[in-house]
């Protein structure tokens, strides 16, 4: 009986510490009518630091009305404060604003009669205002009344519109997105004029609050995939998010695929295309890197430049880009291959030419690959840390005195040379598959170095099988090429005149799929 009384009286202190702690919570939920609490509450919240601006002073025809307004120093524009907030609050003799039952009423008056700026809102909620307030928003509080107004009075230090430095194309738009997620979306606003061009905002990361813009066009992209990329990113649970990469990493379908199964670009003109073909884009404040799902294999392969050209002359250097692609995974793989297990392969010229400049060679080929492919990719990140005048000699430099001091001491055959040379090159012309490409090369060189032709054609089929069991969003990865789509297919290895592309990618678009 003792422990049933001890366990009710338990069970009481609990609900009764919990209803406590409810009441408490409501309580600081909701903003007091007491100006001097509501700044207690505020200072206690954000402590003493130093950028945070807090002016009290009293407005009203006849100064009764007490006021406060708090705002970041760095994040707002003060001379517009002054000129459409603070001016006629405090020097408008016209303005015969008092204070009701509950002061609401004071608040529209403000908002309607009284501040000049256009962007207010009503907040009643300790958690909004807060949020408000660091997001660069200016708060107004008014004593005798439970709600605050938030005024957009934003105004930052930022970067301008530039061409971005990883997609640069002969011909088409110069500029690029920049760090400031409203003028990303201006940029996107301008090239599509359309009403349905649609941006849902939502605040991510516990910590960072980063706001994140859920971009589409209604009817164009799928309802399915609008709601399946909107869940994702309302399901983060992260204390930060600082780049579009932690949201890739954080919704994407295999976060252990070697391959990117979200699509990304700096340029407006892409992202526009992409969203005009269906997609839908997650723009992410304080990153110049917009990301789009869902995503196909082929994509890799485009350029923006392919649609501002000729289109025969757009196939040849798909073609081109598709050619480097496969040298740069399996270059060295052949090498290693031929030259330790099928020498019968080499015409016989060419042998004696090979055998006379890998005599003395003390390492076997697969050592002598590795050994290359490794330290080109040293060479790679140094040049791209570095800065750029560093890096770039430092590239150049270290790869002739390597090179030559290697092939001259008898460590690295002159061919070895030749082929990690020619996979270095075509590795540059698809950039964004720089991570899968160098995963792929080196698995191929180990397979062909232990099992020769066999193993690479083993690693083939993997590669493929694995490619195809890949999907983004629920559509294909190798979509259009399988599943086989007649229409997709004219955007592919062939890029056909536009005037025939009259269809949307069926796998991507919804219920509008004709474009022409």
């Amino acid at each position: 009986m003792r422990y049933i009384k001890k366990l009710i009286t338990a069970i009481k202190s609990r609900d009764a510490a919990n209803h406590k702690k409810s009441a408490e919570a409501e309580a600081a939920e909701h903003l007091g009518s007491s100006l001097n609490m509501n700044l207690t509450a505020l200072k206690e919240t954000l402590g003493d630091s130093s950028d945070i601006v807090i002016k009290e002073f009293w407005i009203g025809y006849e100064r009764l009305i007490k006021c406060a307004l708090i705002c970041i120093d760095g994040l707002v524009d003060m001379d517009l404060i002054g000129r459409e907030i603070l001016r006629p609050l405090m020097y408008d003799t016209t303005c015969r604003i008092s204070i009701g039952e509950d002061g609401s009423h004071c608040i529209e008056s403000l908002r309607s009669e009284v501040l000049l700026t256009s962007d207010t809102k009503r907040i009643t909620t300790f958690e909004d205002l807060l949020n408000d307030l660091l997001s660069g928003n200016t708060i107004l509080l008014v004593d005798q009344s439970n709600e605050a107004l938030s005024l957009s009075a934003r105004n930052w230090e930022k970067r301008g519109i530039e061409e971005p430095a990883t997609e640069n194309v002969l011909r088409g738009p110069r500029q690029g997105f920049t760090e400031t997620l409203r003028s990303n979306t201006s940029m996107l606003r301008r090239i599509i004029k359309n009403p349905k061009l649609q941006f849902e905002s939502m605040k991510i990361g516990k910590q960072t609050k980063t706001d994140v813009a859920l971009a589409y066009i209604k009817d164009i992209a799928k309802d399915e995939i609008i709601e399946e990329i909107r869940t994702r990113l309302q399901n983060i649970n992260m204390d930060s998010i600082l780049s579009s990469g932690y949201v890739e990493a954080l919704v994407s379908d295999a976060p252990f695929s070697i391959f990117s199964l979200l699509g990304y670009s700096e340029r407006p003109d892409v992202i526009a295309g992409k969203m005009l073909e269906g997609r839908v884009a997650v723009i992410v404040d304080g990153s110049p890197i917009v990301i789009t799902a869902p995503m196909v294999f082929i994509e890799q392969f485009q350029s923006p430049e392919d649609y501002y050209i000729k289109p025969y002359y757009a196939t040849y250097l798909r073609t081109i880009r598709f050619i480097s692609y496969f040298i740069s995974v399996l270059a060295p793989a052949i090498y290693v291959a031929i030259t330790t297990f099928h020498q019968e392969l080499i015409p016989t010229s060419l042998l004696f030419t090979m055998t006379a400049g890998i005599s003395g060679i003390p390492f076997p080929a697969l050592v002598e690959a590795l050994v290359m492919v490794v330290t080109f990719d040293i060479l790679k990140e140094a040049g791209i840390r570095l800065p750029k005048p560093i890096g770039s000699a430092i590239s150049i430099v270290g790869a002739l005195v390597i090179g030559d001091a290697a092939v001259s001491a008898g460590l690295i055959g002159p061919f070895m040379v030749i082929v990690v040379s020619i996979t270095a090159i075509t590795s540059f012309n698809i950039p964004k598959e720089f991570d899968s490409s160098t995963v792929i090369r080196y698995t191929m060189l180990i397979l062909a170095g232990f099992l020769g032709g066999f193993g690479m054609v083993m690693g083939i089929i993997a590669l493929l099988l694995y490619l195809v069991s890949l999907q983004s969003f629920g559509v294909p990865y190798l979509s259009p090429i399988m599943p086989v789509r007649r229409e997709g297919m004219k955007d592919t290895l062939i890029r056909t005149p536009l005037r025939y592309m009259k269809m949307r990618p069926e796998d991507i678009a919804g219920q509008n799929q004709r474009r022409r």
